[in-house]
């Protein structure tokens, strides 16, 4: 009978040392897993940063380009006008 009791401590033994390294091999499996998805983020915020860079130079060149095409239109028409000016005389 102490010998049944015996193996049945023993038995319990290797169940907790087994759900031990179970829980131990979940353990870092979550840490990689934490780790490889903090690299990831880090990486899309870079990527947003730079996209958010590039889109502030683009809407900078589109309002420089409005502004070159303001400046133009003006010119043309005051060269337009100068042509009427010349074919009414």
């Amino acid at each position: 009978m102490a010998t049944a009791v015996r193996e049945n401590d023993i038995d319990s033994l290797a169940n907790l040392e087994e759900r031990i390294s179970k829980a131990v091999e979940v353990v870092a499996r979550l840490r990689s897993e934490k780790e490889e998805l903090q690299n990831q983020l880090e990486s899309a915020q870079r990527e947003a940063a730079d996209a958010n860079v590039q889109a502030q130079k683009i809407a900078q060149e589109l309002e420089e380009l409005r502004s070159e095409r303001k400046q133009v239109r003006t010119r043309i028409e005051k060269l337009l006008g100068q042509m009427d000016l010349l074919s009414t005389s």
